[in-house]
């Protein structure tokens, strides 16, 4: 099921936005014209910006606006030498990005993030479909290609886990059905493995709860299509269900990792050294049986990491 986009009234639009009005079921011509251009300046807006920005959210995306790939045209390290390699990104990818401490790897994110042309440290370009985006693509704060999971995620919201969702729905313009929140809700608990409910308060949220919620919102929530995971090794929940998920909704997985069975998912590892691409290492038979025995020891870890915290004793062998 995708989200389908809601219809926004022109006095919902406009009481989003803080204006005050005492009519409603008006058209917006009806309300901006009837407006003072004065008060328009002071609420930081005109009629032909209030005109664009309703029309804006309404608009229907075309086919090619879609991202279907990202090219990360090398550039240089840090002693100014070629970078040797040229990635291509697609949909359902998943890539990890591996690298001493300080080697690059932010700075490669941070490139995708703001479509580099050879405008930063490291004189990469961004393309975006095979062509140089244009500059409004570049600087829209609504088209963001990045939405970034971390290790450090904590609620600080006095909103429970449904009117977060409905909040977050809202925002994006996106109709927060029942069906979809109960669908945020199933997957969200599967990934965390501790029981959660629409009730709960953010702030009640353990860190593992608090993640696997925010990976599911991106999932099914959020625009962006690359989907960073930053060190999420100690996180408490279903790794391999939440890259599975992620991938099921055609996102471009970037992880950003020291952490082994991270590492070894992916279809292929980004090696960073002196703030360049150094190789690029494609997962073959070995490494997938070397995940697989690995992933068996991350099972164990867990299982002994939930007794411990029911208060059970451990009779599990190691």
């Amino acid at each position: 099921m995708e989200a389908e986009k809601r219809l926004v009234s022109p006095y919902d639009f406009l009481t989003d936005m803080g204006f005050e009005l005492f009519e409603k079921n008006q058209s917006l011509d009806s309300y901006v014209e009837a407006m003072n251009p004065d008060y328009l300046e002071d609420m930081g807006t005109n009629r032909e910006m209030l005109r664009a920005n309703y029309h804006a959210i309404h608009k229907k995306p075309e086919v090619d606006e879609k991202v279907k790939s990202i090219l990360i045209k090398g550039g240089v390290n840090k002693d100014g030498e070629k970078e040797g390699f040229d990635i291509l990104l697609k949909p359902g990818e998943i890539v990890s990005i591996v690298g001493p401490t300080g080697s690059g790897k932010s700075r490669l994110l941070a490139d995708i993030e703001w479509l580099a042309q050879g405008d930063t440290p490291t004189g990469r370009h961004i393309l975006i479909n095979g062509v140089q985006p244009d500059e409004d693509k570049r600087y829209s704060m609504d088209e963001k290609l990045i939405s970034q999971l971390s290790q450090n995620m904590n609620f600080v919201m006095d909103a429970n886990v449904e009117e977060f969702i409905r909040m977050h729905a809202h925002s994006r313009n996106i109709n927060e059905s029942d069906l979809l929140i109960e669908k945020v809700m199933q997957w969200a608990n599967d990934l965390a493995g501790e029981p959660f409910t629409k009730e709960t308060p953010l702030t009640a949220l353990s860190g593992g709860q608090s993640r696997a919620l925010m990976i599911v919102d991106v999932a099914f929530l959020c625009q962006s299509p690359i989907v960073l995971i930053d060190e999420i090794e100690n996180a408490g929940i279903d790794r391999r269900q939440a890259m599975a998920l992620l991938v099921s909704t055609e996102k471009i997985i970037l992880i950003a990792t020291h952490d082994p069975v991270l590492a070894l998912m992916a279809n292929r590892r980004l090696v960073i050294k002196n703030g360049a691409i150094d190789q690029v290492i494609e997962g073959d038979e070995h490494e997938k049986r070397v995940l697989g025995d690995l992933e068996k020891m991350a099972e164990k870890m867990l299982s002994v990491r939930n007794a411990l915290r029911m208060g059970n004793k451990i009779t599990l062998k190691v």
